[in-house]
């Protein structure tokens, strides 16, 4: 426990640089956040997180699959057109709130969904949250679960992602083989965007979420 907290420390001290997120290829900054340390604040005051495991690429007004599809602004996506290096959180069906990581630069609206990430710090405020009696996939596999665990709320929307209530740390690099490449999930409107490969998840890893393919 002592050698996890030096590295929650040390995780919180040495967020990424906002440059990392600056780059007009979102898909090479998603694959990259695979991996890293992802550590949120939630409402509760409670610090909880890990390592991020499945993420997916929304590549800007190109892409029919974006919430900014042809540079649409509205109420709920303004974040997406600020300076890449902020979270972009909305609520899903009403229910579930979605945590985004903003690329790019500025009016150039693109995002990175966090879908899962292996817990590591605040387990117990985690299963807490989630009303779970145990660590497995159930806890942080899959978006929904990802912000619920986390305590992420509407409040967290456009919080810079080095603190104080999010920090993305570095915890070192994946190599190729280890980084499996699918269409993303529940995308079915975008229609043949949907079959584009931008999601991205650690291969082997138990805290994924199961993958629904859209029927063509």
């Amino acid at each position: 426990m002592e050698g996890r907290g030096r590295c929650f420390t040390a995780a919180l001290k040495n967020p990424l640089p906002q440059s990392f997120y600056l780059k007009d290829d979102t898909i090479a900054i998603a694959k990259s956040l695979l991996g890293k340390v992802l550590l949120v604040r939630g409402e509760d005051g409670i610090w909880a997180g890990g390592w991020i495991t499945e993420v997916e690429a929304y590549n800007g007004a190109q892409d029919k699959a974006c919430h900014a599809y042809g540079y649409k602004r509205t109420q709920r996506n303004q974040a997406m057109f600020k300076r890449g290096g902020c979270a972009y959180v909305y609520l899903c069906y009403g229910m579930y709130y979605m945590l985004n990581v903003v690329t790019n630069e500025v009016d150039e609206p693109h995002a990175i969904l966090i879908r899962a990430i292996e817990p590591c710090w605040g387990i117990e405020a985690m299963m807490q949250r989630r009303k779970q009696k145990k660590v497995s996939p159930q806890l942080t596999a899959g978006p929904g679960r990802v912000t619920q665990a986390l305590g992420i709320t509407k409040q967290h929307n456009e919080a810079p992602l080095w603190g104080p209530d999010i920090v993305i740390s570095a915890k070192g690099a994946l190599k190729v083989e280890e980084v499996v490449t699918t269409p993303r999930i529940g995308v079915h409107y975008a229609k043949e965007d949907a079959l584009l490969p931008y999601r991205f998840y650690i291969k082997n890893n138990a805290f994924v979420s199961k993958p629904l393919y859209p029927k063509y």
